[in-house]
């Protein structure tokens, strides 16, 4: 059984506002660096193997929290939303002429224009899970931790999600020849000691 610790992102300038960002690489801004300096992964996990999508917002994330620098995957990449990226949610989700729908009614083959659906994103996350051997910890984004919740969960987009995702948690799985398990509740981040890299 290997344990796995999903982390989302810190803030970027288009969380603040509102805008999709999918696989746009903005960076993160400098409330959230500083913020995410004054945190570290809490024992055991700062000794886990360390992963992160390669978009710029989750790779500088791990390296702030660990002083480390992340093993990245292609897998974690975000939920490609195509034609959305860079809009407003609450504009889209006005107009019921865009198709835009809220999480609850997605199903598993949502697909935003010229996007990716939550199918096709499990997918490529399949032989990524696969191929971890030790406990580790993944700094990516909230559509990713959503598919691999959803599943653990036996969640199908299709009414209230069973969890929610905050920022500075650690959403752990454990993952076994069974399938995935979630953990009852998520572990914060650990406040780091001034003046310190511990």
């Amino acid at each position: 059984m290997i344990r796995l610790a999903l982390l989302r992102h810190g803030h970027t300038s288009w969380n603040r506002a509102g805008r999709i960002q999918g696989r746009s690489d903005i960076p993160l801004d400098d409330a959230a660096r500083a913020e995410l300096a004054a945190q570290r992964l809490p024992a055991p996990w700062d000794t886990a193997d360390l992963w992160a999508s390669p978009l710029a917002r989750a790779n500088e994330t791990a390296q702030l929290i660990s002083h480390q620098t992340p093993q990245t995957a292609d897998a974690l990449v975000e939920m490609n939303w195509g034609q959305w990226e860079g809009q407003s949610s609450v504009a889209l989700s006005s107009d019921p002429q865009s198709g835009f729908r809220d999480i609850e009614h997605w199903g598993w083959h949502y697909r935003p224009p010229s996007g990716e659906t939550p199918a096709e994103v499990w997918s490529r996350l399949q032989p990524w899970l696969t191929s971890l051997t030790q406990d580790s910890v993944a700094v990516c984004h909230i559509g990713i931790m959503r598919i691999i919740l959803a599943h653990a969960h036996g969640w199908d987009f299709d009414g209230p999600a069973p969890f929610r995702i905050k920022r500075n948690r650690l959403f752990v799985v454990e993952l076994s020849e069974a399938g995935l398990t979630p953990w009852s509740s998520p572990v914060r981040l650990a406040q780091r000691i001034k003046g310190t890299t511990e």
